[in-house]
Parts: C-alpha cells; structure tokens; sequence
C-alpha cells in the first residue's frame, strides 16, 4: 500500500520539480526559490531557501554523491550549490542566454547536463565549470534529459517530440520522433544496458490526460508518473500493470521522484504542494489511494446510479432503475413523463423527489461546466487560449497576444514587469491539448 505521510506547502508558486539524495529532498518553483529538507523529519534547512534565479526555476538535481545541487532558469543560467550549507558555488551561462528548462548530472559526477528554449545543450564540465561540448535540436525546446546508468549515453527530449541519443562528446548516435505532441520528461532504468539500441518498447497506460513527469525507482522494478489529470501512477515495470493511482493533489502534477535508499515517493504539483509517500511493499495492494477520482455523472454506471438512489433515500426504487438499465446518461435525461409511463412509478411524491434530485445533478454539472481551470486563461486577454505559447518568464500566454505585447511594451513581462531575458516564444504542446480536451469535455 501507498500512504501519503507528509504535505509540504512553503512554495508560493507552481512546483516544477523534486529531486532525492541519500539525505535531503530539494524542491524548487516558478516562485524562483530552491526548498532543502532532511529526510529525517522533513525539516526545512537552515539555510533554505536558497535565492539567486531572478525568473522561474525548472528544474533541481543533486550529485551522485549527494554534495552538489544544480538548479536551472528561464534566466538563462544553471547554478551549483553546496547541498549541505547551502553556499553558492558558480553560475553557468547558457549560450545565447536561452531559458533553461532542465539539468541533469552524469552518474560519475564528472558532467552536468543543461537543456534550453532554444533546443541547445550543453554538456558541463562539472569540476572546472566550463563549457565541454554542446548540441542541439531543430524543432522546439529541450524539456527533457537523462544519462544511462553507465554515463556513456544522454538522452534528450523536446517539445517538438523528438528523443536524441548523445555520446559523451556530444555526437548524435541517434534521433526519432517519439512522441507527436511533444516530450515532457524522460528517464533510465538503472538497469545495466547491454549495448546500444534504443527502439520502442512498449505504451504504459492509465492517465487520461497528458503526462508531465515520469521516474524509475532505484531498482528499476516501479515507474511512477504525474499526469494533468492530477494524478500519479506507479507501475510495475515487470507486469507493466497499475499498481496505485494517488489523487491527492488538486492541479496538475508536475514532477516525482522515488528515494534512494527507502521507500519514498515525492510529487509535485501547480496547486504549490509537494506529497511525500512511503511506500509499503509487504502488502500489495492495486488500485486508488487518496481522494478518489469520481466518473462523470453521464459515465456513471447502473450500480453507481443504484448507490446514488440510495444515498437520496429512495432504495426502494434501486430494482424499477436496475430493471431498465438506468445509467448516468439515462438518468441524466429523466423526465415526469419517463418515470410515470417508462418507470411506472406511481407515487407523485417519489417522482418529484427524483426529478429534483436529478435537477440538482444538472445544476452540479452546469457549475463544473463554467469554471474554466485558471491555467488554460490567457494573463493579458483573459479568455481561453487557443493557441498557448511558453514566454521567458515561465508563463504561459495567447501567441497573438503576446507577440503583441511584446512589440507595444517592449521585453517587459506581463506578469512580473521585469525585462524578458529572451523573447522566443514556445509553443505549449501539452497545454493546448488539455485546453482541447477540456473543451471537448465540457462545451458541446
């Protein structure tokens, strides 16, 4: 089983990532801080938070050994921390001053991995600090990066869905089309890997909305990922099947991770909350834990519609409703003239009773159909986005309006009013496809 043992809330802004070593858990945020704990008793340390980006932070990785933490901005920098003190120790400038949306180090410590807007990477030397090799991808922004266990291959993922196979001299070995809405995260097994190939496995499914955020434990036998459909999955990677669905968080999960040397799951989320989860593998268990996610009144099934019957007081019409295969659709379009001549309820007390329960569930559906999710709201025209891009201040806007904004104001940010460090605009794969699905959803 999964049991939720602690809800971390000191970011002011959207979780972007987490990040374990044997000791400490490192958090960071749009609110452009870094957050460190102690595995010990999930304190905040002394030193934390640690501040330096001036926009958004992405992404947060330790060291192997656990003595350095990197952090990366739409400021265009990486920069390296004492894990243990907190001290500042460099800046590392990306070229040409593109936001950087992801870090990684290499599993013998010697690199550090840096991904931006503009489809570059960098490979840092992470002793000398200095520049060693970079790359990059034609079409949209590097999001995603991961070395082998052995540190001889680094993936990289972007928007535009590619996933590309470096050496560690920074040479393409290999390049392909993974994904057709783009990539948002990609991840090893620690499993050893017996030669070069990558080729497509296998599709884990579950999610019913986009996935931000995926991990392998440090065994390589679970994978866990977070969805915009505001839930986690773990997975066992040896069945390929669902082995808990957690539901706690109330926006989109952004980020997870599993602990090194216990049974700890981190996840992160835009609702600006981090979940810590011990994980008690003695007792097998599939399915939910948390707040359950609740179908749809129009996808509730005939049992569903029994429990509901009851919990309205009216049992003793469970067996007319379950005769004639009354679902949430069927329910849904009920009218006095259905119950008395279809149903054959007699009694005008209990077919009033229905019908206003009934009306009550319409009502219900009306009040979710009308309240659009803050993030799909363009900050500038605050209507719906049609067309979402990511500007360099981490935020997400209407391109035409943005584009706009940018040549009447100048490089200003519309929500912070700090200079732009850079004024590419990204498209939001990810975001405009759950706006369309909202929509598909909720406007008929």
């Amino acid at each position: 089983m999964v049991k939720l043992i602690r809800t971390l809330a000191d970011h002011g802004d959207d979780v972007s990532c987490c990040a374990f070593s044997s000791s400490l858990l490192a958090t960071c945020s749009l609110d452009k801080t870094i957050r460190l704990y102690s595995l010990s008793d999930f304190s905040e340390l002394p030193h934390s938070p640690l501040r330096f980006h001036t926009y958004a932070v992405h992404c947060c990785c330790f060291s192997p050994s656990g003595h350095i933490l990197a952090s990366c901005s739409t400021d265009g920098t990486t920069v390296l921390w004492s894990a243990h003190s907190g001290q500042f120790l460099t800046v590392m400038e990306q070229p040409g001053g593109s936001p950087v949306r992801v870090c990684c180090f290499s599993p013998d410590s010697a690199y550090l991995a840096s991904g931006a807007a503009d489809g570059s990477v960098v490979l840092w030397n992470a002793q000398s600090y200095k520049l060693y090799r970079c790359g990059g991808v034609k079409d949209g922004s590097l999001v995603a990066c991961a070395f082998s266990p052995d540190g001889s291959l680094l993936v990289t993922g972007s928007s535009g869905g590619d996933l590309t196979a470096w050496d560690n001299r920074m040479r393409c070995l290999h390049n392909e089309k993974a994904h057709d809405l783009g990539i948002t995260c990609c991840d090893f097994s620690p499993r050893p890997l017996s030669g070069f190939e990558l080729k497509y496995k296998s599709t884990l499914r579950g999610h019913c909305a986009p996935v931000l955020a995926c991990a392998f434990s440090y065994d390589g036998q679970m994978l866990v990922s977070g969805s915009v459909d505001k839930s986690v999955i773990i997975y066992d990677i040896g069945t390929q099947s669902v082995l808990y669905t957690l539901t706690q968080h109330t926006r989109y999960v952004t980020t997870c991770a599993f602990a090194p040397n216990t049974l700890l799951l981190a996840t992160g989320s835009m609702d600006k909350t981090l979940n810590i989860w011990e994980l008690d593998l003695e007792t097998p268990c599939q399915g939910s834990t948390g707040d359950q996610q609740k179908p749809l009144i129009e996808d509730w099934s005939e049992e569903d519609v029994s429990t509901w019957l009851r919990a309205q007081g009216l049992e003793e019409l469970v067996g007319v409703f379950q005769m004639n295969n009354i679902d949430g659709k069927e329910l849904l379009h009920l009218t006095k003239e259905s119950l008395a001549g279809d149903l054959k309820i007699e009694s005008l007390g209990l077919r009033s009773k229905v019908l206003r329960s009934v009306e009550e569930l319409r009502t219900r559906m009306d009040s979710l159909s009308s309240e659009i999710p803050d993030e799909f709201v363009c900050p500038i025209t605050r209507e719906i986005m049609k067309d979402p891009v990511i500007a360099s201040d981490g935020y997400s806007y209407e391109r035409e309006a943005m584009e706009s904004w940018i040549h009447k104001k100048k490089r200003t940010s519309p929500m912070t009013n700090l200079v732009l460090p850079s004024l590419v605009l990204t498209p939001n794969r990810t975001l405009k496809m759950a706006i369309n699905r909202w929509l598909e959803t909720h406007q008929k």
